[in-house]
């Protein structure tokens, strides 16, 4: 008996989350064609930058590690 009631307590707040997911769900204001595309352009450009950026980067680094094992030999 006390499984039965456990497992209805369980299946009720499982269909209470749903329920208020779906009602939450109908409150969201999704962006329009114009501003997705915006912001995906927006977030490839960054991207992008940091690509080059990071590339940058392991170039110098890996030239000081080449100076540096160079004068220990």
């Amino acid at each position: 008996m006390a499984e039965t009631t456990t497992n209805q307590k369980k299946t009720n707040k499982l269909v209470k989350f749903f329920r208020e997911t779906k009602s939450e769900m109908k409150k969201v204001t999704w962006p329009g064609k114009e501003q997705l595309i915006h912001n995906t352009l927006i977030i490839l450009v960054f991207i992008i930058i940091t690509c080059i950026i990071l590339s940058i980067c392991d170039i110098a680094f890996s030239k000081l590690l080449d100076i540096f094992t160079q004068t220990l030999k």
